[in-house]
């Protein structure tokens, strides 16, 4: 198996955001989806992976909808895509994808974070290069064979396929987004989530006490509407489950 397989495994992500903020995240995906290609999931592929990542969350079909009209409405605000970098404490490096309205707002707070927990905002590119950037997509495992499909798809940018409890996890780089999507669709393949993630390249342990201050930060992180994602290098065992 591959680093996207142990990442998966030994790693899991704490789930500092709650359901309303989950929704939040998924409603800016597709606000983006719409203004970037318009309404229609049939030929707006973005807006297709947005709604599928929705059912996936629970979000209910009426706050989809909403999402799509109010996005539809020039009036309503562009969101810009903006990435911040930094370090934790105890040299964690920290990459923060945020969807924003107000950039200014955004990286105040921000930066108020890396302030407040010892911390350290950097400029572009001083840790983004720490990461791979990958593209995932989760498919139903009913009927599907491993190993043809991972021979069938590798043409299309897919480095690796396993198995999960609830499905199929299928990994490739970032810029196979929309080759493997397409594909997929193509086969009649359920795709019931996707989207992408930055996987560090090396992990730091840290102690227990350590780690409760870098967690503080990406707690505050989570917590801020604007911010879609936060990723870092600290490693697995020091994640308290």
């Amino acid at each position: 198996m591959g680093r996207a397989f142990e990442f998966r495994k030994e790693r899991k992500f704490k789930r500092w955001a709650s359901m309303a903020k989950t929704f939040t995240r998924i409603g800016k995906d597709i606000a983006m989806a719409v203004k970037e290609a318009g309404p229609n999931p049939e030929t707006n592929a973005r807006l297709r992976a947005a709604i599928q990542n929705a059912k996936a969350a629970n979000m209910p079909k009426d706050n989809v909808e909403r999402a799509i009209k109010r996005a539809s409405d020039k009036d309503t605000a562009n969101y810009k895509e903006v990435l911040f970098e930094g370090y934790a404490p105890h040299g964690i490096a920290v990459i923060i994808e945020t969807a924003t309205d107000n950039n200014n707002r955004t990286v105040a707070n921000v930066r108020s974070y890396f302030n407040k927990c010892n911390g350290t905002l950097g400029t572009s590119g001083s840790v983004e290069f720490m990461f791979d950037h990958k593209c995932h997509f989760k498919i139903a495992k009913e009927g599907i064979d491993l190993e043809e499909l991972e021979l069938d798809m590798i043409d299309y940018g897919v480095e690796e396929i396993f198995a999960e409890d609830d499905g199929i996890m299928i990994y490739g780089p970032f810029e196979s987004f929309g080759s493997i999507q397409k594909e997929l669709e193509a086969r009649n393949l359920e795709i019931l989530s996707s989207g992408f993630e930055r996987i560090p390249q090396v992990t730091k342990e840290l102690a227990l006490d350590e780690t409760k201050e870098v967690e503080k930060l990406i707690g505050l992180l989570e917590e801020d509407d604007d911010v879609q994602n936060v990723y870092h290098s600290m490693s697995s065992s020091s994640d308290e489950e």
